[in-house]
């Protein structure tokens, strides 16, 4: 019934970009705010971003602060995260989360 699914992801050489898209189903996600996190093998998931509702203010993890941004489609019910000058040390499974977590899209950053 509530559902996300994203996608976007891939392999990408340093400082290329990507950008992750999340469509939401069940639910209008432009009344929402959204978190996007990251894990990479061995490690913690971390918070990369957290929207409070549509145009309101975004705060970035230190990380990817200046890279990443995030924009909204209304009409398609749809966030995207699009990342500028990826680094090997962004790569990671990235989620999404509006209330339920999203399964996830890998992100892979080598030359």
């Amino acid at each position: 019934q509530l559902q996300l699914v994203e996608s976007g992801g891939g392999l990408v050489q340093p400082g290329g970009s990507l950008r992750l898209s999340c469509a939401a189903s069940g639910f209008t996600l432009d009344d929402y705010g959204i978190g996007w996190f990251r894990q990479a093998p061995g490690k913690e998931r971390e918070g990369v971003s957290c929207t409070s509702s549509s145009g309101g203010t975004t705060n970035f993890a230190d990380s990817v602060k200046g890279r990443f941004t995030i924009s909204r489609d209304n009409a398609k019910n749809t966030v995207y995260l699009p990342m500028n000058s990826l680094k090997p040390e962004d790569t990671a499974v990235c989620l999404p989360c509006v209330g339920s977590w999203g399964q996830g899209t890998q992100v892979t950053v080598s030359s």
